[in-house]
């Protein structure tokens, strides 16, 4: 019996002394969340050393659409500025009215943050005009200067919409210019027009996860 205990005293010793012999690694603090970059529609991340990214890897180009103030809005109102991106138009009865509302989510977020902005591009320019978009804006709380809801040419919008922000989810499958775009995704474009991120703009999870990426682009990384 004395034996037993005496093992005893000597595993616990053991034990002891290899708990307070743990090394704490050199740099105890949490490196700073980045977020990866996007370049093209299979979403595939990418990350570059210290932030250099090529000047060949993929852009939003510029463009030049009407916002509901009948303003004028291209590249320039953007740059230097985070934004977030989504497709809708104004007759949607369906998904629309929910990613609207969670658009006016992040910019409530954002309200007094004069480097975050939001652009909703309309896939029906024919019918969402500038007087239009602007009843629209009104009866959903948009904030001028802060939230653009775009129309202009159906082209310029759609090739936007296909070949830059690679919003629709459909893969590989070919798409006429006449076919609709009609998608859930919002995408996290940052100061230099790359893309950070998409998000399903029906889901709150995602929304949230949305917000807080915002904030994770926001913080100088050194």
């Amino acid at each position: 019996m004395i034996f037993q205990r005496m093992l005893l005293i000597v595993f616990a010793g053991l034990l002891l002394g290899a708990s307070g012999c743990s090394v704490e690694p050199e740099n105890s603090e949490t490196a700073p969340q980045q977020l990866p970059y996007y370049g093209e529609a299979t979403f595939t991340p990418q990350w570059f050393d210290g932030g250099a990214v090529p000047d060949s890897f993929h852009q939003i180009p510029p463009f030049a659409l009407q916002n509901q103030l009948g303003d004028t809005v291209t590249e320039a109102t953007v740059a230097g500025k985070i934004f977030v991106v989504d497709f809708f138009f104004t007759a949607c009865p369906g998904i629309c009215p929910k990613m609207t509302g969670n658009m006016a989510v992040v910019q409530e977020a954002f309200a007094d943050d004069d480097g975050v902005l939001l652009l909703s591009y309309s896939v029906t320019p024919d019918y969402d005009s500038v007087a239009v978009l602007l009843d629209y804006a009104r009866q959903k709380g948009v904030i001028d200067g802060k939230w653009h809801l775009l129309t202009g040419d159906r082209d310029e919008i759609y090739a936007l919409g296909r070949n830059d922000y690679f919003v629709e989810e459909d893969l590989g499958l070919d798409k006429s210019p006449d076919d609709f775009i009609h998608t859930e995704n919002f995408v996290l474009v940052d100061q230099h027009r790359h893309i950070r991120g998409i998000y399903n703009g029906l889901d709150k999870a995602a929304v949230d996860q949305l917000i807080a990426d915002v904030h994770t682009l926001s913080t100088p990384h050194p």
